[in-house]
């Protein structure tokens, strides 16, 4: 069964954000589901958008939704698992549209994921993201994300800033 991979504890890293503006434009846009909010990346010949995964998964396909007029012509996945280099899984190439477009992957097990995107639509290399997913089967390590683990929560007093006495001469 195909799930979202992506999980609160998956690391995410992103070339660049607009204006370095993350309160409006970062990386968390990506995965909040928000039809109002997107990433948007500052200009440049190439973006890219990191995933670092708790554990091993096995990724079968890519959900990408562009702004029309940001997007990218042309694209790769590449992946990895623990600290070995980045290899190339597969090209993909996103029409210039607001669509969610769906890329199949062939089948990789890894547990770091980079996206490249080439070939902006936007003349200054500017791309924008309202949606980034990435689906398939969790690895053979056990549950990734999908149980909820609660631990126990830990009541913390504030402390109140002691009033220092002064001495005057």
């Amino acid at each position: 069964m195909t799930h979202s991979l992506v999980c609160p504890e998956t690391v995410s890293r992103v070339s660049s954000v607009l204006n370095r503006n993350t309160r409006q434009f970062g990386k968390k846009h990506l995965f909040d589901q928000n039809e109002e909010t997107c990433w948007n990346s500052d200009q440049g010949p190439s973006q890219w958008v990191i995933l670092e995964f708790p554990q091993r998964i096995r990724v079968s396909q890519l959900q990408i939704q562009f702004q029309g007029g940001f997007s990218s012509r042309r694209g790769h996945l590449e992946g990895s698992q623990g600290n070995e280099a980045l290899s190339k899984i597969v090209d993909f190439y996103p029409e210039d549209n607001n669509s969610l477009q769906t890329f199949p992957v062939p089948v990789a097990e890894v547990d770091r994921l980079k996206v490249t995107f080439e070939d902006a639509a936007d003349f200054f290399g500017r791309i924008v993201i309202y949606h980034l997913r990435v689906l398939g089967e969790r690895g053979t390590n056990g549950d990734l994300c999908g149980e909820i683990h609660t631990l126990p929560r830990v009541q913390l007093r504030r402390r109140r800033p002691h009033a220092r006495k002064l001495n005057f001469p």
